[in-house]
């Protein structure tokens, strides 16, 4: 299985015009690239600019409403998404939960509402620093990986990803340990199988997220045997999302 890379440009950058050079610049660094799967996750309004030109590249949202239309100012639907060019929409982000109290209950509406306008979904999931100081990272992912899944059907999860991103790492420099990271991708595949199942458990993708960079990415894949990653920041830096993705295959 190829690793899945997925670039998070955030609120970035201010323009269309930078952002087409952003992704001209990755374009042009990946001629021929056959050895990882490459998402870029832009502000869903440079989401046509981008597909003009995307290339090898799946396009993403960062987020979607949990209705399909109607009076909800300001908020973007799956569909509107679909129909933009995106194959992928990032949900459940620590972002939105920490800034736009996002529940789980929440999440798991827009997962379902995603799923039916054809988008694969990146499921994020992580504990905050108290959490994880105070031992309760297992329990956490337990509650969060519940309630974004309930009533998800067995033959939907083959097209949700698991984001790992323990809060205290985004965008802190402070990075998950390789061992803490390969324990939390365990647990999850623990929890996936209770859940579901273990065929199914084994099989779904689970990323981690958090303060990567070309100098820890490959030891995430290859080590902490995750099977991506959820790039932040250094993916708005065209040079080094370029070696992220090189020093994970």
């Amino acid at each position: 299985m190829k690793p899945l890379i997925i670039a998070n440009w955030k609120m970035n950058p201010a323009s269309q015009k930078e952002a087409k050079e952003i992704f001209e610049l990755v374009k042009k660094g990946f001629k021929n690239q056959k050895n990882a799967e490459i998402v870029i996750c832009p502000p869903f309004v440079y989401l046509p600019a981008v597909a003009s030109g995307k290339g090898g590249f799946a396009l993403g949202g960062q987020n979607c409403f949990y209705e399909e239309k109607g009076a909800y100012t300001g908020e973007i639907s799956a569909l509107m998404l679909k129909n933009m060019g995106a194959e992928y929409v990032i949900l459940g982000h620590s972002e939105r939960r920490k800034y736009f109290n996002e529940t789980d209950q929440q999440i798991n509406k827009k997962i379902k509402k995603a799923l039916l306008a054809g988008l694969k979904v990146i499921l994020c999931v992580g504990e905050n620093a108290e959490e994880n100081k105070q031992g309760k990272k297992n329990q956490v992912l337990k509650t969060q990986l519940e309630g974004c899944l309930e009533k998800i059907a067995r033959d939907e999860i083959k097209n949700i990803i698991i984001a790992y991103e323990p809060v205290w790492a985004i965008g802190t420099g402070n990075n998950c340990s390789i061992d803490e990271t390969m324990s939390s991708i365990l647990s999850i595949r623990q929890i996936i199988s209770r859940l579901y199942n273990r065929k199914i458990a084994d099989h779904v993708r689970i990323l981690y997220g958090g303060s990567v960079n070309s100098n820890n990415s490959g030891s995430y894949i290859k080590e902490a045997r995750a099977n991506g990653l959820l790039v932040g920041g250094a993916s708005l830096l065209a040079d080094e999302f370029v070696k992220i993705v090189k020093s994970s295959t």
